[in-house]
């Protein structure tokens, strides 16, 4: 026999070893391509369960098990800050359930031994948590971890841990694991707009109803003057507002506080008031609702204008200065039958006295403070006999002060010009009210929402009207 080997035994040799090292690499290749599937599905299914969890805890359950498993970790921990400072184990993910409870238990000795401060250093500079980790759970276990941030601010750490020594850090591992961690953020963000979407849904509805309230506190109707004919606008600047108008039968016989549109006796007289609590919103709404109790139990005493007025500064004066709220108010009694206006007048604007006969305006006012500034504030009587055709007009600041993109504010001369205009050319009291709310808005812009109540009442004396 010979010596050598044939040659068909060295071809088939060489075949060999050229097709091992082909067959592992195919092998290799085959494998990282089921791994990279295996991460992708993990990923994949991960966002579903962000889109479909509406329960954030549902949701945490699966980070942990997540991020040990993208990563080939041992385990996973998911730490959270809490409101008060504490650092807790919020989620735990360990292979083996022989050693889990070990593993939680020495997790949750680490975090409970860290409270945090505002003026804390964040803890990824620190590594105190990493370092308490490292000591209850001792050298066999390797930890790696990375932050979980909602809106630039640290909020937590997620972990994987792994007792494998040649276990390392890479890069990938470390891309994933933060994957994992900015969904988790998601998620928490996503919770908290949630609560306060539904805080902001309750308010919304509380909201709702104090507006209800206060425009069913506000005249529905104006009542039936003989010899005058009466309108009122009222636009505020939020739900609820800190303007306050009101028609008021002065006399007891009267079915107050409802005023049906029928009522006319000749012998009532009619309390006209327009108020302004500083301030918008529910604070001044709920000002508003207090004052109009208590005026209203003050024009059944049948004190004069300025009484009306003394008594209920005096009455309101303490609640006001708590509330560090102030009111203006401009409080009038129209007597049919001899078309006096009797007035009296607490730091509001002066309304504005339309004369038919000589076409000019004047205001009527009278000296006094604002209700709730001084408990001893005094004030005065005016009175005026309107003529018939005279308009006067109340109002609040929100229409003067109206402000332009520019931020020129329409004024009051604007205001007294516009008003002149409508008693010229426009036909009755409502068609005067529209017509000066339509100049004010036309002025701002019809873009631009009003950043204060604006109120209108106007009071027209019929022409063909006799005392």
């Amino acid at each position: 026999m010979s010596q050598f080997p044939s040659q068909s035994t060295e071809i088939n040799s060489s075949a060999t070893r050229d097709v091992t090292p082909m067959v592992a690499l195919k092998e290799i290749v085959a494998r990282l391509h089921r791994e990279q599937n295996k991460i992708q599905e993990l990923l994949s299914s991960l966002g579903f369960a962000l889109r479909s969890f509406n329960n954030l805890n549902q949701f945490l359950e699966l980070i942990p098990f997540m991020a040990a498993k993208v990563t080939d970790a041992d385990g996973s921990a998911l730490f959270l800050y809490k409101p008060n400072g504490q650092v807790t184990l919020e989620q735990l993910h360990w292979q083996d359930s022989q050693q889990r409870k070990s593993i939680r238990k020495a997790l949750e000795i680490a975090s409970s031994q860290i409270t945090l401060f505002p003026s804390s250093v964040p803890l990824a500079t620190t590594g105190i948590l990493d370092d308490q980790m490292q000591m209850y759970l001792g050298p066999d276990v390797q930890v790696f971890g990375t932050a979980i941030i909602v809106k630039h601010t640290e909020r937590g750490w997620l972990y994987v841990l792994s007792r494998d020594p040649d276990y390392s850090w890479t890069e990938t591992r470390q891309k994933l694991v933060r994957l994992v961690a900015d969904q988790t953020a998601v998620a928490i963000g996503n919770d908290e707009l949630s609560v306060e979407l539904r805080k902001k849904e309750l308010l919304d509805q509380e909201l709702e109803i104090a507006a209800e309230i206060q425009r069913r506190l506000l005249p529905r109707l104006c009542p039936n003057i003989p010899g005058a004919v009466l309108a009122a606008r009222f636009k505020p600047a939020n739900r609820v507002g800190g303007d306050y108008y009101d028609f008021i039968a002065t006399n007891h016989t009267t079915n107050y506080p409802s005023y049906p549109h029928h009522l006319s006796q000749e012998n009532t007289c009619w309390a006209l008031v327009i108020a302004d609590v500083m301030g918008k919103g529910v604070p001044a709404g709920l000002i508003m609702t207090m004052l109009r109790g208590m005026l209203r139990g003050e024009v059944l005493h049948g004190n004069s204008a300025a009484g009306i007025l003394q008594n209920l500064n005096r009455v309101m004066y303490a609640d006001l200065e708590n509330s560090n709220r102030f009111v203006t108010m401009f409080y009038s009694e129209y007597d049919p039958k001899t078309r006096v206006l009797s007035y009296s007048n607490a730091a509001h604007n002066p309304p504005l006295w339309w004369h038919a006969a000589s076409r000019t305006v004047t205001r009527l006012d009278t000296m006094g403070m604002l209700i709730g500034l001084d408990a001893n504030s005094q004030y005065e009587n005016g009175q005026a006999l309107l003529e018939p055709g005279d308009t006067v007009i109340y109002y609040t600041d929100g229409l003067t002060d109206a402000a332009a993109a520019s931020g020129d504010r329409f004024s009051e001369d604007n205001f007294i010009t516009s008003f002149s205009a409508a008693c010229r050319y426009c036909n009755g009291p409502q068609e005067i009210a529209d017509y000066l709310f339509d100049k004010v808005q036309e002025f701002i812009g019809t873009e631009k929402q009003n950043t204060d109540d604006m109120t209108l009442v106007v009071l027209q004396i019929s022409q063909d009207d006799e005392p």
